[in-house]
């Protein structure tokens, strides 16, 4: 079957014919996949950022974690799945044996494995998961939106960590699909003002008003963010600024337009360490807090939604490609003309 692949420990991907993966283990499911996005992750490693030098070891690896399919074949010991079901994955499997898993934190698990950076994920035609990573769906979901539901679930958290709620006012910095999906979970959870902040960003701004922002800002325009913030919403700061673009000086920038006692959400990837004016935060009472991956709570409640509401989230999907024009898509998601690209390998 043809797979998309980091092969080598340097820039690029590859298309390589590779077996399928065969029958699943006792606690596995072999999926067909229907629908994996391409994310700002994929990107990375594309280009074999520094902070994915983690991968090394396990290359080559097929990539490609965001995705749903349909359950194809069930080890002996899976439970709670039908051969025919629609599910999507949680990217990040947990040993369930240690202590932190037996505590009931298995995002915290030493032992963590990742499909599509540790080991083979959905830019194929087929994976073999473990099937507690399984969120079985309402067979009428639309798999281009089940495909999102890992960044819509990363967006959800990055809400929670932050505690919005009703009535806040929510600034995000960074308008690609986290944000975006960070704007929606915000609306969801009663903010009363979401803006979205990019620079040059005017095709994923719109895409932010399309699921619920309330306001764009475009940096673009030569305005400093506090001008632009004053600007847009005439006075006051914000309640939670959540910060998604993995730029370190957007966490300075994010904490220039944050009230006293304001929180701040960093959930972007830093490639850099960022320089900060402790002594303002201090004085101001402000807070950071750290927010990565997603709880399996926000992955139940966001399919529930996505069923019932597609139209909150249908804008995001910018395209959908056959996996043979998968480097087309990545160029296309380069370029930030787009919000996500769905590769179909059945296509």
């Amino acid at each position: 079957m043809l797979a998309l692949r980091k092969t080598g420990p340097q820039p690029g991907l590859n298309f390589e014919e590779v077996a399928a993966p065969g029958a699943p283990g006792p606690d596995e499911a072999l999926i067909q996949v229907e629908a994996a996005g391409i994310c700002g992750s994929d990107l990375h490693v594309y280009d074999w950022d520094a902070s994915y030098e983690f991968m090394r070891a396990r290359l080559p690896v097929t990539i490609g974690h965001e995705f749903c399919g349909r359950v194809v074949a069930l080890g002996s010991q899976a439970a709670g799945l039908a051969e025919g079901d629609l599910v999507a994955v949680v990217p990040t499997a947990s040993c369930m044996k240690c202590q932190l898993c037996a505590a009931g934190q298995p995002q915290r698990c030493l032992s963590r494995s990742t499909l599509g950076l540790t080991r083979d994920g959905a830019f194929a035609r087929q994976v073999r998961v473990p099937a507690l990573s399984c969120i079985r769906l309402a067979g009428h979901t639309l798999p281009a939106l089940a495909a999102m539901l890992e960044p819509l679930a990363v967006g959800d958290n990055a809400a929670l960590v932050g505690e919005i709620g009703f009535g806040d006012t929510v600034v995000v910095l960074g308008p690609g699909t986290i944000g975006q999906a960070i704007a929606r979970a915000a609306r969801w959870r009663g903010a009363e003002r979401v803006v979205v902040v990019g620079k040059g960003d005017g095709p994923r701004l719109r895409t932010a008003l399309a699921v619920g922002a309330t306001h764009a800002i475009d940096l673009e325009d030569g305005l400093t963010l506090p001008e632009a913030l004053e600007q847009a919403l005439g006075a006051g700061l914000a309640d939670v600024v959540v910060e998604a673009t993995g730029h370190p000086s957007s966490v300075a920038d994010g904490l220039s337009i944050l009230r006293k006692d304001g929180v701040l959400v960093s959930a972007g990837i830093h490639a850099r360490p960022a320089s900060l004016d402790m002594t303002a935060l201090v004085r101001n009472r402000q807070q950071i807090r750290g927010a990565h991956a997603s709880r399996r709570t926000s992955w139940l409640s966001i399919a529930r939604r996505i069923a019932e509401q597609p139209e909150d989230v249908l804008p995001m999907v910018s395209a959908e490609l056959p996996l043979a024009e998968g480097l087309q898509g990545f160029a296309q998601c380069r370029a930030r003309a787009v919000s996500k690209i769905i590769l179909r390998p059945g296509d």
